[in-house]
């Protein structure tokens, strides 16, 4: 029993500490393809390699041992020794000090066609996919009239009607090759344009050419940079082609193509001449596509691992 006045003990109740619940950090796409591709050795492995060809192409002049077109009398189709790591052409000339001038050629015919294929892809496919009706119809007509040629047959034509030079070759293969990156975009800007943030964007007032470069463009843009990198090795390709027949860079401007159209007049005496620009090609064509493969899956958005 209680008695009057008497004051209740008092009752401490203990503070349960809510859970620090830790801040919410959201990774962009951007972000979350770089760590996926940072995780991929064979990405890590093929972009080192095209670093390293890079840079000994940019340092041609500085690695080069000699000068890619001073001859040496007496040392045509001579095989590799201390003084010519890599031997001798048919005229005599250092085939390390050519390789690496040639490297200069055959990157940048890679990567400048490439640039000039996404600005006309772009603005080719942009325009179709976004605005539609009349306009697309006779965009993708023209696509089309363009993707029924066999390429290296219409590359061959232009540049027979313009003439082989170095220019010439980065507008035969660029005229030749937007027509995929042009179907590419228009697809991708077809299924984006009825989306939520497009719509929003087209109720708020902005105009059109701003949905289109702010909105449709950058969401679009991971497919593009993968069938870009797809499209650098197809290039060297046929620059390499075009040199092996004669419409490629002229001599004595040295590139992987033209060293080995020389050499193929000699591949049983002086494999050297072959094998060397071969092995060349084919690791960068190998490590352009491999990249391009780990790109996508980096750039997938439903990858996990």
């Amino acid at each position: 029993m209680v008695l009057p006045n008497t004051p209740l003990p008092s009752i401490t109740v203990p503070r349960v500490s809510s859970p620090s619940i830790p801040p919410r950090t959201s990774r962009g796409l951007w972000k979350d393809a770089w760590r996926r591709l940072l995780r991929n050795r064979l990405a890590l492995v093929s972009f080192s390699y095209v670093v390293l060809i890079s840079l000994a192409a940019i340092l041609a002049d500085v690695l080069a041992p000699y000068d890619p077109a001073r001859l040496f009398p007496g040392l045509s189709y001579a095989p590799p020794s201390p003084a010519h790591w890599l031997g001798t052409d048919d005229v005599g000339r250092d085939v390390l000090s050519r390789l690496l001038h040639g490297a200069r050629i055959s990157l940048s015919v890679g990567i400048f066609v490439q640039l000039i294929i996404l600005v006309i892809g772009s603005l080719v496919g942009g325009i179709a996919g976004y605005f539609g009706g009349r306009v697309e119809n006779l965009l993708m007509r023209a696509t089309d009239v363009f993707y029924a040629f066999p390429d290296l047959l219409f590359v061959i034509i232009i540049m027979t009607a313009i003439g082989p030079s170095i220019f010439n070759i980065f507008l035969a293969i660029a005229l030749v090759n937007w027509v995929n990156l042009a179907r590419l975009v228009r697809a991708q800007l077809l299924s984006l344009r009825e989306r939520d943030f497009v719509l929003a964007a087209r109720a708020l007032g902005a105009p059109g050419q701003r949905i289109l470069t702010r909105h449709l463009l950058p969401n679009a843009l991971g497919p593009m940079i993968v069938t870009l990198m797809f499209g650098i090795p197809q290039t060297m390709f046929t620059e390499a082609a075009l040199s092996f027949i004669g419409l490629g860079v002229r001599p004595p401007t040295a590139s992987w193509g033209t060293m080995i159209e020389r050499g193929n007049q000699a591949i049983f005496s002086a494999p050297h001449m072959v094998l060397f620009p071969g092995i060349a090609i084919s690791l960068t064509m190998l490590a352009f596509n491999f990249l391009g493969d780990c790109l996508r899956d980096a750039l997938d958005p439903q990858t996990t691992r």
